[in-house]
């Protein structure tokens, strides 16, 4: 694609020479001839001037130099995602039907376009939405609805009684559904307590490969629409997520928890059993949350505290040696003083 088309395709204003012919797309440090590349850290800028990419999406107030022609957009990351679709490289789209090694429920309903990939199992009384797509492996359990468009991969699990909606995504070996971790102590031993509520997901959800959502005690597990969960993440039980929440891999909520709307968790997070993450929160990577977490606040560590105040205790940690050495000096004098007393 001409630079000069691809520009006006993610809505970008072109500086230099619009000719050039880009035929991929790659990081700045891997980019070379006919390439376009991004700039979304200045403390990279060094790199990008001995790119030899054919050009580069930075933002509107970026004032570096550059080598190569550029490309100023309002948001170099949905930039990338459009250019990626652009030139990236065509996934073959699945046929509809249902593959002959399927099993599918005589009363299941199948919407128009439907396609059930190899050793695929749909049980009684499930509903899959128009043009959704089941890839090899995947079990849809029974009375479980699936809603329009939605995309599951290999080995996808989805229980009895789940409910998902339209647009919705889940990788590789994830499973929804499954009991969530109830048991009481009797007589010395654990008994189960049964799961018998369900999930619900909204529309426009990701769920990363190998994640895990448990079904609720008593209610709903709920996820809202736009929740985008990476890879590894743990959900327990009647947990209630808000509308474009987002976190990262190795992510683990305990069972009542409410993560309100565009709450984001860092990685390998820990999230204490019936707590609140207010909305817009932040929670830094390996954090442990064992409190209420205030709308808009950005914590870290562990425990978690605000974000400054971890900051600062952690400078102080780092006196710790000269601290004790201080001590110990006005612990000699001291002694001294009291001897002449």
């Amino acid at each position: 694609m001409k630079l000069s088309k691809l520009a006006e395709r993610i809505e970008g204003a072109l500086e230099g020479d619009g000719d050039w012919e880009i035929t991929g797309i790659a990081g700045l440090d891997e980019a070379g001839d006919g390439d376009i590349t991004f700039l979304t850290n200045p403390k990279f800028a060094a790199v990008l001037e001995k790119s030899p990419a054919s050009a580069v999406v930075v933002g509107r107030k970026w004032t570096g130099s550059s080598p190569c022609p550029v490309v100023r957009v309002d948001n170099p990351d949905k930039a990338m995602a459009l250019c990626a679709t652009l030139l990236g490289p065509a996934i073959p789209a699945p046929e509809p039907g249902i593959h002959r090694t399927a099993v599918v429920s005589d009363d299941a309903q199948l919407g128009e376009g439907v396609c059930v990939g190899p050793h695929c199992v749909v049980e009684s009384g499930a509903e899959i939405g128009a043009r959704t797509v089941l890839m090899s492996g995947c079990h849809i359990g029974h009375d479980t609805e699936i809603g329009d468009d939605c995309a599951f991969d290999p080995h996808v699990i989805v229980r009895h009684r789940v409910k998902i909606g339209n647009r919705v995504v889940i990788h590789d070996g994830a499973v929804i559904g499954s009991d969530g971790f109830g048991n009481y102590r009797d007589g010395g031993r654990w008994h189960k307590i049964p799961q018998i509520g369900t999930v619900e997901i909204g529309d426009d959800v990701e769920i990363g490969a190998n994640t895990t959502i448990d079904r609720a005690r008593f209610g709903m597990t709920r996820i809202a629409s736009g929740v985008k969960i990476d890879n590894l993440v743990q959900i327990g039980h009647n947990v209630q997520i808000g509308e474009n929440a987002a976190m990262a891999a190795l992510v683990g909520i305990a069972g009542s928890v409410v993560i309100e709307a565009d709450a984001m968790l860092g990685g390998h997070a820990g999230v204490g059993d019936h707590l609140v993450i207010g909305r817009g929160a932040i929670v830094g990577g390996k954090s442990g949350i064992a409190k209420d977490v205030p709308p808009g606040d950005y914590v870290f560590g562990y425990p978690a505290l605000p974000f400054r105040k971890f900051v600062a205790n952690q400078r102080n940690v780092s006196r710790l040696p000269e601290l004790k050495k201080r001590i110990a000096e006005l612990e000699r004098r001291l002694a001294e003083l009291e001897k002449r007393e």
